[in-house]
């Protein structure tokens, strides 16, 4: 097998993700949100509180791309920005609750997206799967010197691969 092959392991896990991405995008699009956007509900979900800057490394956008989205959110009433209680240069970015209504269904969603996903694999195989994808997840943590803080760095559950 080599990379010619459809089979190859890094073309196979390169297009799972980006599928499970375009099925839950048509499903999250009747609630009005783009992918960025679900993005930053799901990422403020896992870290309230955090930083511009923060949130844009854990989108791997730069910092001014950022901000442009988080000016639009805030303006559509998803998130608001709260001054640091030690530094007053920084402000810290929360969803409103409208917002986290919002991610709520989003995750019914990823759950749905997950599970129709999964769906040709026994009980069992799921469990040995996610077993064999979070360990592999670790090892390329410790490959890259990262400790899931840039990627949201919360424990993973059912729905967490669709966001």
């Amino acid at each position: 097998m080599g990379p010619n092959d459809d089979d190859y392991i890094g073309y196979v896990l390169s297009d799972v993700a980006r599928l499970m991405r375009t099925v839950f995008d048509r499903r999250v699009r009747e609630l009005g949100l783009t992918r960025g956007q679900w993005l930053v509900l799901t990422r403020l979900t896992r870290r309230p509180g955090a930083s511009q800057t923060e949130l844009a490394d854990m989108l791997e956008l730069d910092r001014a791309s950022a901000g442009r989205m988080i000016d639009r959110m805030e303006l559509g009433g998803w998130l608001e920005r709260r001054p640091d209680p030690v530094d007053r240069r920084i402000k810290r970015l929360h969803l409103t609750p409208h917002a986290r209504g919002v991610h709520a269904s989003l995750w019914k969603v990823a759950e749905a997206t997950v599970d129709d996903a999964l769906a040709p694999l026994s009980g069992k195989e799921r469990r040995a799967f996610e077993r064999m994808a979070a360990a592999v997840k670790r090892r390329l943590q410790v490959l890259t010197g990262d400790d899931g803080a840039s990627s949201g760095g919360e424990p993973r559950a059912r729905g967490a691969a669709a966001s």
